[in-house]
């Protein structure tokens, strides 16, 4: 209750696009006045990642459709609830950035693998075909994203981005912080796989921001990397 008031408190000062705004060429269909409204779709959304369920399918049939019924009665079939998700792909981005925290001064980096399908399907895999990429992670080889996430002290995401699973971490930590709304100062607390001399001198020299790394075991002592 207390996630779904706070998601329409929001939707009440977001107005939703309307056909009007669709991009020129691209044909859509006659426009149905759908049971459930968008917060409540972005609702059930944002509480399956809170949930135990892994696969969103057995998280809508087996407990929203199920437990959650009176909360939302409009609930339609699980395919057409699919239907409906990428209606509130704009409302769910700007929502997240509205989360956004503040730079206190002391910020971590780190980064995460979204994997889009195992290790074994990846020369059949076809839905993200075209814009994942293979990576490798501590813990061995993955075809997806990754997701590279600034936050502060008090846990709060700063910034973030999303990335293909080739992307270097330090790559990604550079584009996030010449973004213009990315306002990031002081010092920047990150794993060993930011190690960088060269990134290290350029966020000193030219933003001012001390980048703070672990050392790693063939590094030497008398030349310590911040």
């Amino acid at each position: 209750l207390e996630v779904f008031c706070h998601i329409d408190d929001f939707c009440q000062t977001f107005q939703m696009p309307t056909p009007k705004l669709s991009l020129p060429g691209v044909k859509t269909s006659r426009q149905r006045i759908l049971s459930m409204t968008p917060s409540e779709i972005m609702t059930v959304l944002v509480q399956f990642h809170s949930s135990h369920y892994r696969d969103f399918k057995a998280y809508y049939c087996q407990h929203v459709c199920v437990y959650l019924a009176s909360e939302f009665p409009g609930l339609p079939s699980y395919q057409r609830f699919v239907e409906w998700m990428p209606r509130t792909l704009i409302p769910l981005t700007l929502y997240l950035v509205s989360l956004f925290g503040a730079c206190s001064g002391v910020s971590f980096c780190d980064s995460t693998k979204i994997s889009v399908c195992h290790n074994r399907r990846i020369s059949r895999h076809k839905t993200f075909k075209t814009i994942a990429q293979r990576g490798k992670t501590s813990v061995g080889w993955f075809f997806g994203f990754k997701l590279h996430l600034l936050f502060n002290d008090q846990g709060e995401v700063v910034w973030l981005l999303l990335t293909p699973g080739n992307v270097d971490d330090r790559v990604a930590l550079t584009d996030m912080l010449e973004q213009d709304e990315c306002n990031i100062f002081g010092k920047i607390f990150a794993d060993k796989g930011y190690i960088s001399q060269p990134l290290f001198e350029k966020l000193l020299r030219e933003k001012h921001i001390a980048l703070i790394t672990g050392l790693k075991k063939n590094m030497h002592t008398n030349k310590p990397m911040l």
